[in-house]
């Protein structure tokens, strides 16, 4: 069984890195191309976030893969979705 603590630690480590990729995504790309751009590329480093944290856990990448990435791309299509229902601009 993975210590949970080195699971924290590696997942702390691993979002606070993967942050990196959004915001370079989101100043870098085209205004027109943002939200897809950005959605892609947060996808990718949920699953690079994923494999990292699985390794230095001791646990299985593909499943720890698959549930950040599932639950990244259901989390940001909710939330575009509100933002779309409440009017909200993406610029």
């Amino acid at each position: 069984m993975a210590n949970p603590w080195h699971a924290a630690g590696a997942s702390a480590a691993a979002f606070t890195l993967g942050s990196l990729l959004p915001l370079l995504a989101i100043l870098l790309s085209p205004a027109g191309a943002r939200v897809v751009v950005t959605f892609v590329v947060v996808l990718l480093a949920l699953a690079l976030t994923g494999a990292v944290s699985a390794y230095l856990g001791g646990a299985r990448k593909g499943p720890a893969i698959a549930r950040l990435v599932a639950g990244g791309a259901l989390g940001m299509a909710i939330t575009f979705g509100i933002g779309e229902l409440v009017g909200a601009v993406v610029a």
